[in-house]
């Protein structure tokens, strides 16, 4: 299927949802500056669905202009009316790696009790790298959340700093086994023999997936 400029700003500026949508999951397949262009306005749309839409679209749409899509999802992050597109605000600066947004996430974080942007929030940490998120990393692993818990957990293992591994690895007993699962995999990323010792634990345990896991680490 061919797909043309006019013919996706035909879709996105129709009164039908349904095209609006297919519009925008179109702008992929055409070229980045002209998607990106085309992109923005419906940012700050009226219709909540289409912002939603609109602002996963800037992962990686916003690699033409990182600048502008830092802007474009910083406003978002802060003051878009619905929790989902303040999520996806955060899952799109992840995915473009835009560190300079650090101190945003952290503050959007402390601010919040919205599990789902906090959520986000944990995993963007993890896609950045960004060193400075050990301490919101450590207090996400205090959650009431299990799935913020989790993302933590796997944010540990993607950051890389030894100096998680004994914050870890007192949840080689949680009783959520999916944070085990993840701690497996956390452990295997990070390496060290505090890390070995705890995988070995982790390959005898009673749900096949975390023992599998652990076992695949020890072997690599």
């Amino acid at each position: 299927m061919s797909y043309s400029p006019e013919s996706i700003q035909q879709l996105i500026h129709s009164e039908n949802y349904g095209e609006r949508i297919t519009g925008i999951n179109q702008l992929r397949n055409i070229d980045p500056q002209l998607a990106f262009t085309m992109i923005q306005p419906l940012v700050t749309d009226e219709n909540a669905r289409i912002r939603y839409a609109a602002v996963s679209q800037l992962d990686p749409l916003g690699n033409v202009n990182l600048d502008t899509a830092l802007n474009l999802l910083r406003d978002r992050l802060f003051n878009d009316s619905e929790s989902d597109v303040r999520a996806a605000a955060a899952d799109a600066i992840g995915g473009l790696k835009l560190v300079s947004a650090f101190d945003d996430l952290e503050q959007v974080y402390d601010s919040t009790s919205d599990w789902l942007i906090q959520l986000s929030i944990i995993s963007a940490l993890g896609e950045m790298g960004e060193p400075r998120a050990f301490g919101l990393l450590q207090k996400a692993l205090g959650s009431d959340n299990s799935l913020v818990k989790t993302a933590a957990v796997s944010a540990f293992g993607e950051l890389g700093d030894q100096n998680a591994v004994a914050l870890l690895i007192p949840f080689v007993d949680d009783e959520d086994w999916q944070i085990r699962y993840r701690l497996a995999q956390a452990l295997g990323h990070l390496g060290g023999e505090q890390a070995i010792a705890t995988l070995h634990q982790l390959a005898q345990d009673q749900m096949e997936q975390v023992a599998s896991e652990a076992q695949n680490n020890l072997s690599k």
